[in-house]
């Protein structure tokens, strides 16, 4: 699942939601956002494949509840993770945004 941080009908708390409720919380997982704005959870972490990256957040470590359907109900962790995108979004302050 991907999400056009561009079109505004696209870039919502639900979407964001369901693209965290989209992922399994026993890997790794990176919130990436590509040169064209489009957001999406990535099994490749860290500071590996990064070509075509805008910017990314820090690694969602394994069984940690960053990801799922139980992060997904986290009303105060959806509006963090959608806030930085936002305010990071076409502008980031880093290509590497680590604390939010």
């Amino acid at each position: 699942m991907q999400i056009n941080l561009n079109d505004q009908d696209d870039f919502t708390i639900e979407r964001l939601r369901l693209l965290i409720g989209s992922e399994d919380d026993t890997v790794n997982t990176q919130f990436r956002v590509m040169e064209g704005g489009m957001l999406f959870l990535s099994r490749v972490t860290g500071n590996r494949d990064l070509e075509g990256i805008r910017f990314c957040l820090e690694t969602n470590a394994r069984g940690n509840g960053y990801v799922g359907e139980v992060a997904a109900k986290d009303d105060v962790w959806v509006n963090r993770v959608y806030e930085v995108i936002k305010r990071n979004w076409p502008e980031p302050v880093a290509p590497y945004i680590d604390n939010f």
